[in-house]
């Protein structure tokens, strides 16, 4: 039996898109996707069985589409490391019925805006969320992570191991929010700050 890829990433807060993006040009990274908007649905149990046991299961839509199972993350971690297993599908609405079929439901609605990077051996996207401006540093080498955001001038005490969802699930508690879902409809009218998130803006002009 084959071991499952583990997934190794750490998130930043960013303030500045456009000047982290001109540190990621500098440093040589090459644009691997375009800018581009993704949807994704979160699917659960109806006791969310998944999510209280730390799992994801994950349809996703831009230009494929990708069914993701992901594990707990490794507790005391200094990044998110957890298993990944992804698969291409050819149909989004089959997909959706394949898992109904299982048993599984919709429990939320995601998007973003990504923008992807390749440095080296390491994914570095930039991601336009609904509710603030974000970058994931993903590769298999921790050592080199951790160095690259140093580079990137990224305050590395300011990183965040928590997901989108969980962010979401924080901010709608903080503020009490009558929405169901991470999109940019629902949230338009709110101006979330990186407080409301309860995370720090790595790019702080200390690095600049």
């Amino acid at each position: 039996m084959k071991t499952p890829p583990v997934e190794k990433e750490v998130k930043f807060y960013i303030n500045d898109l456009k000047g982290f993006e001109h540190r990621l040009l500098c440093l040589g990274a090459k644009l691997e996707k375009p800018r581009s908007h993704e949807l994704n649905y979160r699917f659960d149990t109806s006791d969310l069985r998944l999510t209280r046991s730390h799992q994801v299961l994950r349809l996703r839509q831009d230009d494929q589409i990708i069914l993701t199972y992901k594990g707990p993350s490794k507790p005391d971690a200094e990044l998110r490391i957890r298993t990944e297993i992804e698969l291409v599908v050819n149909s989004f609405d089959q997909a959706v019925l394949f898992l109904e079929a299982l048993g599984y439901t919709l429990a939320v609605q995601y998007e973003k805006w990504r923008t992807v990077y390749r440095l080296n051996d390491l994914e570095i996207t930039l991601d336009e969320m609904p509710y603030g401006r974000f970058s994931e540093i993903e590769g298999d080498d921790e050592g080199a992570i951790r160095k690259t955001a140093a580079s990137l001038a990224l305050d590395w005490e300011s990183r965040i191991n928590e997901s989108y969802l969980a962010l979401f699930d924080r901010l709608k508690k903080k503020l009490n929010l009558p929405v169901e879902n991470l999109t940019f409809a629902e949230l338009k009218d709110y101006g979330i700050t990186a407080g409301d998130l309860g995370v720090r803006p790595a790019d702080v002009p200390y690095f600049l």
